[in-house]
């Protein structure tokens, strides 16, 4: 039987599994979800969704290790490590299957979970993510991102990341959403930020088990997502037989907060379709 503590606060609950602490929001009841935010974020970015979703489905909404509330480690957070990190919580919480949903790195942690635990997977959502692993280049720059945020702190990652993530109309009609993504950022630990970087720098290639899923599958993607392209879903959605592709027009990297309500809809729809 697996060890674990549990400790509650007015933003939501905490356990210990796998001897490291994992902060996560559980609310709503119904069929589960779990919502995976990427790198350098936290659960909170989901908050949109975790407000439309919660009144038919119960929501498993976590911070990653390093990131939010949840404990920092020490070495690369390797991407099979927060899947079987969310694995543990999902058991702990009597939770056998969910729908398993991850944007950028979340997408990444979601896809190991898919390959590990494949039966424990009623559907699964990548948004703003890819299959493939770095480049050699990307490497480098994680490595480098990764010295910088542990030299220098993480409003420099936040200067160099805004621009990337949000689509120029975003920043400039909609600031709100700048000011939240940049508080998210440098409220990110410069370790866990670093360890963060450095696993996804080692992950996995998935592009070749991409057509081994055969769990129903949502895609999104930003029309003008810089980071990970529309090409990079297109390939996802060629790759996994049946999927969806979602293409959020006028979204950059955080197309669940650039385009929330269309991002609910495609989710609300396609949750409503899957569990039919």
């Amino acid at each position: 039987m697996a060890q674990f503590t549990i400790a509650h606060s007015s933003k939501g609950s905490k356990k210990v599994v796998r001897g490291i602490e994992i902060a996560y929001e559980d609310v709503g009841s119904g069929p589960s979800v779990v919502l995976l935010h990427g790198y350098p974020f936290n659960r909170s970015m989901w908050r949109e969704q975790v407000e439309v979703l919660r009144h038919n489905h119960r929501l498993i909404v976590p911070d990653l290790r390093g990131h939010g509330e949840s404990a920092v480690t020490p070495g690369p957070a390797m991407m099979e490590s927060m899947a079987l990190d969310i694995a543990l919580l999902l058991e702990t919480l009597n939770i056998s299957r969910a729908t398993i949903g991850g944007l950028s790195m979340g997408g990444y942690v979601a896809l190991a979970f898919y390959r590990l635990f494949p039966l424990r997977v009623r559907s699964l959502l990548l948004a703003d993510t890819r299959a493939q692993a770095d480049t050699e280049e990307g490497k480098q720059n994680r490595e480098q991102q990764a010295e910088k945020a542990l030299k220098e702190g993480m409003e420099g990652i936040a200067d160099a990341l805004l621009p990337k993530l949000l689509a120029p109309e975003t920043v400039a009609e909609r600031p709100g959403i700048g000011r939240r993504v940049r508080e998210m950022i440098v409220g990110t630990e410069p370790d866990g930020a670093a360890s963060a970087l450095r696993g996804m720098a080692v992950r996995k290639d998935h592009t070749s088990f991409l057509s081994r899923i055969i769990a129903p599958t949502l895609i999104v993607v930003g029309s003008k997502d810089v980071l990970t392209p529309v090409e990079d879903s297109e390939l996802m959605h060629r790759e996994i037989g049946g999927s969806r592709l979602q293409i959020m027009e006028g979204s950059g990297h955080l197309s669940n907060l650039e385009r929330s309500e269309e991002f609910n809809r495609a989710l609300v729809k396609f949750l409503n379709d899957v569990e039919v």
